[in-house]
């Protein structure tokens, strides 16, 4: 038998190609609900962090500094197999994407922190000074320039909330990698799992060379 029949078997990833689609459906649908709430949660702790008085700013910082110690695997597990002890049980998308999107908003918390500190004093000083509110501030000054400068790194971090969406496949959501994996032993062919990881390559490769294009825009702006 061929590498080409063991590996890349044609009739084993036709057969098995409704299968891959079908993970790969609820992959990008855990991914994209995952990062969305990661980035709401991610701003909203930066400015607890920021700006908020001293109990909340602590409890932002111990959030931020926990959760991004945490393996995600781990709380993957805690969520799923735990929570139903105290009365709490969550599908598997639901825990999956609990899992991810809480450690995404600690990452992302740190990412529009230093993007927010990285605004020039000066443009806070003069939003002070045409006498806007707090608020206008920060939503009409700061919030758009500090999005511009942490484009990079919160793309960066949404490519490692998708790849980390394999996990999910721990809690028996028919991911894509859960998906190959059952394909792989319906067919007892390995062609599922290589064909998965190309289109893990294929979604994830665009968004990491766009990370590439914002790094050389920003790059050319502060010369």
């Amino acid at each position: 038998m061929s590498i080409f029949d063991t590996f890349l078997n044609w009739k084993v990833f036709v057969q098995t190609l409704p299968l891959l689609l079908s993970g790969l459906t609820t992959t990008l649908t855990l991914g994209v609900t995952a990062i969305i709430l990661g980035f709401i949660g991610g701003l909203v702790l930066a400015l607890l962090r920021l700006y908020a008085n001293s109990p909340l700013k602590q409890i932002a910082v111990a959030y931020i500094d926990i959760l991004r110690s945490i393996p995600i695997l781990v709380l993957l597990v805690v969520i799923y197999y735990a929570l139903p002890f105290v009365g709490l049980r969550l599908s598997p998308f639901g825990a999956a994407a609990s899992a991810l999107s809480l450690v995404s908003a600690a990452y992302s918390a740190e990412i529009f922190r230093a993007g927010i500190e990285a605004v020039p004093k000066g443009q806070f000083e003069a939003a002070r000074a045409l006498g806007l509110s707090p608020w206008r501030r920060m939503s009409d000054v700061v919030l758009p320039q500090a999005l511009r400068i942490v484009i990079p790194p919160i793309t960066s971090n949404s490519i490692n909330v998708m790849k980390d969406t394999a996990l999910a496949s721990v809690v028996a959501m028919p991911d894509l990698l859960k998906q190959a994996t059952q394909a792989q032993a319906l067919a007892a062919n390995p062609t599922p799992l290589i064909s998965a990881a190309v289109i893990y390559i294929l979604l994830l490769m665009p968004l990491v060379r766009l990370v590439g294009v914002f790094e050389k825009r920003l790059a050319v702006r502060g010369r």
